[in-house]
């Protein structure tokens, strides 16, 4: 854990961005960031997104006022596609750093004084945080074994290379970040916080991890499947094949096809191997899964959607 309180600018300014759709959760989200600990002069203010086609959080929002410290703006933003919303909250922040969270989430009291932290000591443009699941007693022992939910950052060759905006803070002012917007061609696939923390490490922006900015999700039925994890697993290679297609040069796509099916066939031969351990066969075959995404992005294939009305079902 970083010790580095004293290390946190004063007088700095943080928005804290929520996207949200038709998600009654989102009352919980904004009391977990009205319970905060905030550095002393620190302001804050929150952001919330509505890309519904009607402003229904509008009330939500309207009669947490009272409960929360913090201004609120409320901004809407149609529909269905979460690029919108993301980048409504990027044309919207004011603040020297913008933090978002997703509408299902809640935050720990320590959360932005440890991603506040971990920016002052590395300079980083993004930190990211954990986004600890949780399950309740329907969900699949496996699952709740293997921990199949949870988010934590990739590390590649000893760094991060790509994050996510479930638990993240952006320093506003690096010039990575200048001008940069989240794609709204994946608005309803997915892959596009991927794709943006991507885009930046390329051109030279740092991304740090600060384990102890804890976020909680409890997974809701309907996500307590690994038909869910599967889909979710494949249109994630999905977005990483894309990305490496981009990035192929002449013969480089063809490899990276070969790679991505060996890897693939290499994982569900291990799942079968490991037949008799649900964690552990889960975790090969969501594997294979993956990568079976990477080769699909890789020859081009639209990628699934998941937002939108897309997300309700799936709730």
């Amino acid at each position: 854990m970083i010790e580095a309180a004293t290390q946190i600018p004063v007088d700095i300014r943080v928005d804290i961005a929520v996207c949200t759709f038709r998600r009654p959760e989102l009352a919980e989200t904004l009391r977990s960031l009205a319970a905060i600990s905030v550095p002393e002069g620190t302001a804050i203010r929150i952001i919330v997104a509505d890309n519904d086609v009607e402003p229904s959080a509008a009330g939500l929002v309207d009669a947490l006022r009272s409960e929360v410290p913090f201004e609120i703006d409320y901004v809407h933003c149609p529909a269905g596609n979460i690029s919108i919303a993301r980048n409504a909250c990027l044309d919207n922040a004011t603040a020297d750093y913008l933090a978002f969270v997703d509408d299902d989430e809640t935050v720990s009291r320590d959360w932005l004084m440890r991603l506040l932290e971990t920016a002052a000591v590395t300079g980083a443009e993004a930190v990211l945080g954990p986004v600890r699941a949780g399950y309740d007693l329907d969900a699949p022992p496996w699952m709740r074994r293997g921990d199949f939910h949870s988010t934590r950052p990739v590390w590649v060759g000893g760094e991060i290379v790509t994050g996510y905006t479930c638990n993240v803070l952006l320093d506003r002012k690096r010039p990575a970040l200048a001008g940069r917007r989240f794609n709204l061609a994946l608005g309803k696939t997915g892959g596009e916080d991927t794709e943006f923390f991507t885009h930046m490490h390329g051109d030279g922006g740092r991304l740090a991890y600060a384990p102890d900015a804890l976020v909680y999700e409890i997974v809701p039925e309907k996500r307590a499947s690994f038909e869910w994890l599967a889909r979710r697993r494949f249109r994630s290679g999905q977005t990483h094949g894309r990305l490496l297609k981009q990035a192929a040069a002449g013969g480089g796509k063809a490899a990276e096809v070969v790679r991505a099916t060996a890897k693939s066939g290499y994982c569900a031969t291990a799942s079968l191997l490991f037949v008799a351990s649900p964690v552990v066969r889960s975790r090969y075959a969501l594997r294979a899964i993956m990568h079976a995404g990477v080769v699909s992005g890789l020859f081009g294939v639209r990628e699934l959607e998941q937002y939108g009305a897309s997300e309700v079902a799936a709730r």
